[in-house]
């Protein structure tokens, strides 16, 4: 039949040929395929707590509650005096279509739940983000500047990476957590005859958050709201104490400071120097040889606009390994092409050669139109595969052509 129609059989060559060249394009290229982790953590803080509390008071409740779940296969549960860790993983055989669905189910039972535990637990926080991979990370090292400069400085580069076709997120790792200190002198308070504890309580009362009632009316119901939650430094500088029949306040006692934690309870150091790290994660089915273009394009607009003392580098970029995987691939493509080509033309002939010679693109075409047309892209996994039915493509090629010969 493709020998009576020579012209519909060229042209659906010519067309397939043409498909897969505009999806070899089209479809996304990453180091690694995505994986679906069907794990989530779950954490809880109880200041004060024994580990036994933890356990029977916390853990317990939570546990029981993810047994419910559909999917539930285990859970690890580590309880240590003030903090309960759990490991919460969901059986294999779940799809990983319905993996976020499970994921928002724990989140919806363990907050409800959450009503039920003992006042003063803290939580629980939950972290399902496992799967997301670093396409490129940057290196942000400012050390003359204040630890706040440095991530505002931050802030603003992320704001300019998220602008970037094919960027999901970015995170900034390396920033210390915010603190409000209120320092004293133990002496000046022995002379004015104040307690420490009489210093944290006024903050105490002062800062607490509760329900102050509401006032029915004809039309809606108003509720009440003491505002006296610190949002400022001079709110907590201003806050009254009672000493000995006088009135003071706190800023007539303590220093009040913003600042980061000290000692920090993690560092990042660039080739030995302090930093701040930005991670770039790319969107799913992305062409990462394409992100790595824009990426580069706005780096060198950063440079350009970086002031004096302040150092920007890429610490880890994954198009390197893309590109050498791709590249690996079309060169076993074109010596395979070229091995088939001569063995074919030597042994069997032109038109016969000719045929096995383009048996292998023409069967590749269509695996990269049904790549696109499913979702999948180049990695690691893909390109294994493919460079392994090389062969494959030529062997059937071959006695395709030894049965029609004979």
């Amino acid at each position: 039949l493709a020998v009576k129609h020579r012209a519909v059989t060229l042209f659906l060559i010519i067309a397939i040929l043409a498909a897969g060249v505009f999806s070899f394009g089209k479809l996304g290229r990453a180091e690694d395929p995505l994986f679906t982790v069907k794990v989530m953590t779950i954490t809880a803080a109880w200041p004060g707590a024994t580990a036994q509390e933890m356990q029977e008071q916390v853990a317990d409740r939570l546990e029981k509650r993810l047994q419910e779940l559909d999917y539930y296969d285990r859970v690890e549960t580590i309880a240590q005096p003030g903090f309960v860790s759990m490991r919460m993983t969901y059986k294999e055989s779940t799809r990983p279509s319905e993996v976020q669905e499970l994921f928002y189910q724990t989140r919806k039972k363990l907050s409800d739940e959450a009503a039920r535990l003992p006042s003063g637990v803290i939580g629980p926080f939950f972290n399902d983000e496992y799967s997301d991979v670093y396409f490129a990370l940057y290196a942000l090292e400012a050390e003359h500047l204040p630890h706040r400069q440095q991530v505002q400085m931050a802030e603003d580069l992320r704001q300019g990476f998220l602008n970037l076709p094919g960027v999901k997120k970015v995170n900034i790792l390396g920033e210390q957590a915010q603190r409000i200190f209120v320092e004293f002198s133990y002496e000046r308070l022995a002379t004015l005859g104040i307690k420490p504890d009489q210093i944290f309580a006024a903050l105490a009362a002062q800062n607490a958050v509760a329900p102050s009632g509401f006032v029915e009316t004809a039309g809606a119901r108003a509720y009440i709201r003491i505002d006296g939650a610190f949002d400022s430094l001079a709110l907590i500088e201003n806050v009254p104490l009672q000493v000995n029949g006088r009135l003071l306040r706190i800023a007539d006692v303590a220093s009040v400071s913003r600042g980061y934690e000290d000692p920090p309870s993690y560092r990042i150091r660039h080739q030995g120097d302090p930093a701040l790290m930005l991670g770039v994660i790319m969107e799913k089915h992305w062409n990462g040889l394409d992100l790595d273009k824009s990426l580069k394009a706005h780096e060198a607009k950063i440079q350009a606009d970086l002031p004096l003392g302040v150092n920007f580098a890429k610490v880890s970029d994954q198009a390197k390994n893309i590109s050498l995987a791709v590249n690996e691939f079309m060169l076993k493509f074109f010596v395979a092409l070229a091995v088939v080509m001569v063995i074919s033309l030597l042994a069997l002939g032109f038109r016969v050669g000719l045929v096995v010679a383009a048996a292998v693109p023409l069967t590749l075409s269509v695996v990269f139109v049904i790549m696109l047309l499913t979702g999948r892209e180049f990695d690691r996994i893909t390109l294994g595969a493919l460079i392994i039915s090389l062969g494959l493509l030529v062997d059937d090629a071959i006695i395709a052509i030894e049965m029609m010969v004979v």
